[in-house]
């Protein structure tokens, strides 16, 4: 028996591969680690962005903002948003606690009004300030916050990419499922596909012109986000992005979100 165990060796070797091989669900969720381990450890921020709205008929509406962001660690990052033009949406400061797990807290204030309102959980799928992008869109990256499956590898542009599905597990989520494209060098999401509760597609994301910072970390300095069901677009542009600014709890407050600057 020991010589016919031998020669069945390559048979058993095949049998153990696939006893021992990953799911699409275990594949999918080493590649969101593989991606958030090349994430953690970049301190804090601060960027100033364009952010251009455009109308199916290409009518564009350009807003000046300044943001900050800080890495918090065993938890979700804290962001805050200062618009500085046009006169219409000056003075809006919008601050967002991202959490790996439960709801996200997030503020905006507006100054036409002089108060500061929450934004529900239900409520995290709306538009941002009449763009393209939802106030869930503005969370930190968590494993926690999704169900990830492994669906095939694809070129895009050129580059060798896996596609990973991102089913939200947060009911009030407005979408079902998000498949990102996600180059193999550096894990860096190039696209974005979302569909809705009905599961058909709404929107797509496209994030590119990346550039490296502190010999580690990727930022991207483009991300458009298209909607299929209105035409309307949203283009993101960042500028002068510079990290160990400074910045600590104390820089990102509610109770201060009015004086914000």
């Amino acid at each position: 028996m020991k010589h016919l165990t031998c020669a069945f060796g390559i048979v058993c070797l095949l049998l153990a591969s696939a006893l021992h091989a990953e799911t699409s669900q275990e594949k999918g969720l080493a590649i969101a680690n593989e991606m958030k381990s090349r994430d953690i450890g970049w301190g804090d921020s601060q960027s100033e962005m364009v952010m251009t709205l455009r109308t199916r008929k290409g009518q564009e509406i350009v807003r000046q903002m300044r943001s900050k962001t800080l890495e918090v660690q065993g938890d979700g990052d804290k962001a805050l948003t200062i618009f500085d033009t046009p006169l219409d949406v000056k003075g809006t400061s919008f601050l967002s606690f991202s959490h790996s797990t439960g709801n996200d807290d997030q503020w905006i204030y507006l100054p036409a009004v002089k108060r500061v309102k929450r934004i529900a959980s239900r409520n995290k799928s709306g538009p941002f300030l009449g763009s393209e992008f939802a106030f869930e869109d503005l969370s930190s990256f968590e494993i926690e916050k999704f169900n990830f499956n492994y669906l095939g590898d694809e070129s895009l542009n050129g580059q060798a990419m896996v596609i990973l599905s991102m089913d939200p597990v947060d009911p009030n989520s407005g979408y079902t499922k998000a498949n990102a494209w996600v180059d193999t060098e550096h894990y860096r999401v190039h696209k974005i596909v979302f569909y809705d509760r009905r599961d058909t597609l709404m929107k797509t994301l496209l994030i590119s012109d990346y550039k490296l910072y502190k010999d580690k970390y990727w930022r991207a300095d483009k991300q458009n986000m298209t909607n299929h069901k209105t035409g309307k677009s949203t283009d993101i542009v960042i500028k002068n992005l510079t990290f160990d600014t400074g910045l600590s709890d104390s820089d990102f407050n509610e109770n201060r979100l009015k004086r914000a600057r």
